[in-house]
């Protein structure tokens, strides 16, 4: 807690002490921090539609509408936050907000785009703990599941399809052996995750000398209609970057010194409650390489977290991990929020305070979403100054293009796991209900474009009914 409050401290001072930088547009006046606060808040609760949907709504919002950054600032932010592990649009939330109040700003955005997720889903993991054996509650998770299956092949058609091509939409073999690859290592070899990502980036440091142009950053891959906004922004091209945002070596180290002592008294409270083999420290251990591993989005970190959570802690089953996945996609934030059930139903499920199954899992969740996110905030508040430095340099953009491309194949096996569990639910026995149900999810999402919500939605109600009517 001291740790906490001498960053709190320390942020407050920057951002209060130091003037904003902001004010001299005549276009846009200066954003005072509360009117900030109630954006960021309200951004959390209206955040649905994965990646693209949240960052195309602070586009609307943030460039269109208020005009408190410039397209290309904007953009830029953006490049930076995908090349990062972690949820992007978070992390973009958090960069933004940094810009515009220094770091207490950033950790106000970041924080308030996780928050609201955090709290919904803790609700409805409870639902789904203490009454998912009931039949009404079983039929609706019973046609989620195949809905969850589409989305997955959703996300691989999109990702592979801006990946495996470049600007020009030309194909791009070597990263499209790449992401074979590294479908093979995960789906057939059963290589560990970290291992597939390193082999993908070490095939980024070598290919980028023998073949650079193939490594070379492709456009962001979400489309924002209108070059840029009409009117000049609050934070406009030439702007200038506040003090804040200027590299300062003292300032890295002062941030990295309090995220290492906040990591560092966060692991020896958990490791106090029940020893460092003990659920909640395998949690946080486990939870914070998963944040330093989300290359690519919550897609591509789900085969490790299965890997981990499910085979090798034995916190949930397949089964629940789908469900999960169902429960993230229908609750606003980043869809990695997945976290925060599997820390629920790891917690409950491992007694971690024993008879008070809610509070362990609620103390569970909240430790999964804190090791996750907290290496979000070291990139942005740490690394923010630091983008001007290395942006569009091949040698450090090569490795992450090529461990993109290997993200493809992390996700062709997860599709590949879902699959397999929906239409194959017990031994030798197939469900061609399911099958249909995918069918018509993946037609819904890939050929008429239906939003995930309404076809979660619709999927929900089909497996009530086919329940109640005794087909599954």
């Amino acid at each position: 807690m001291a740790a906490l409050c001498a960053l709190i401290g320390h942020v407050s001072a920057t951002a209060s002490d130091a003037p904003n930088p902001f004010t001299a547009s005549d276009a846009v006046p200066a954003v005072p921090f509360a009117q900030a606060l109630r954006f960021w808040l309200k951004l959390g609760f209206i955040s649905f539609g994965g990646p693209a949907g949240q960052i195309a709504v602070m586009h609307r919002e943030l460039v269109e509408r208020r005009r408190w950054i410039s397209e290309r600032r904007f953009l830029h932010a953006l490049n930076y936050c995908m090349l990062l592990p972690g949820p992007e649009a978070q992390q973009l939330a958090t960069y933004i907000g940094w810009l515009m109040h220094g770091p207490i700003g950033g950790i106000v955005a970041g924080a308030l785009f996780v928050l609201p997720s955090l709290v919904i889903l803790v609700g409805l993991s409870w639902v789904y703990m203490a009454f998912g054996d009931v039949a009404a509650v079983a039929g609706i998770f019973y046609g989620i599941k195949p809905v969850v299956a589409a989305i997955v092949l959703q996300a691989l058609w999109r990702i592979g399809g801006r990946t495996l091509r470049d600007a020009q939409g030309h194909a791009r073999p070597l990263m499209a052996s790449i992401a074979l690859a590294a479908f093979v290592g995960l789906a057939v070899l059963g290589l560990p995750f970290p291992l597939v990502l390193l082999l993908a980036a070490l095939a980024g440091v070598v290919g980028s000398r023998l073949v650079p142009g193939q490594f070379e950053v492709s456009p962001p891959p979400v489309h924002l209609a209108g070059a840029r906004a009409s009117a000049p922004a609050l934070i406009d091209d030439d702007t200038p970057p506040p003090p804040h945002a200027r590299h300062d070596r003292r300032r890295v180290l002062r941030v990295l010194g309090i995220a290492a002592t906040l990591w560092i008294g966060s692991m020896a409270l958990v490791v106090s409650l029940h020893g460092a083999d003990g659920t909640l420290a395998r949690m946080a251990w486990f939870f914070t390489k998963a944040a330093l591993l989300t290359f690519g989005g919550a897609y591509a970190v789900l085969p490790y977290v299965y890997q981990g959570a499910v085979e090798q802690a034995q916190w949930l089953t397949g089964a629940q991990m789908i469900d999960g996945l169902a429960l993230g996609e229908t609750t606003p934030g980043p869809l990695i929020m997945v976290v925060a059930f599997v820390g629920f139903v790891g917690g409950w499920t491992k007694e971690v305070l024993g008879e008070s199954l809610v509070l362990g899992g609620v103390l569970a969740a909240c430790v999964a979403t804190w090791f996750t996110f907290l290496p979000s905030f070291v990139f942005i508040l740490a690394g923010g100054p630091l983008v001007e430095a290395t942006h569009g340099q091949l040698r450090f953009t090569a490795p992450l293009t090529a461990i993109t491309a290997a993200v493809v194949g992390v996700i062709a096996s997860l599709a590949l796991f879902f699959l397999v569990h929906v239409l194959w639910p017990g031994v030798g026995a197939f469900d061609a209900v399911a099958l249909v149900l995918v069918l018509a999810a993946a037609a819904a999402l890939l050929r008429w474009r239906v939003g995930v919500i309404p076809v979660i939605g619709a999927g929900a109600l089909a497996g009530l009914l086919l329940r109640l009517a005794g087909w599954a």
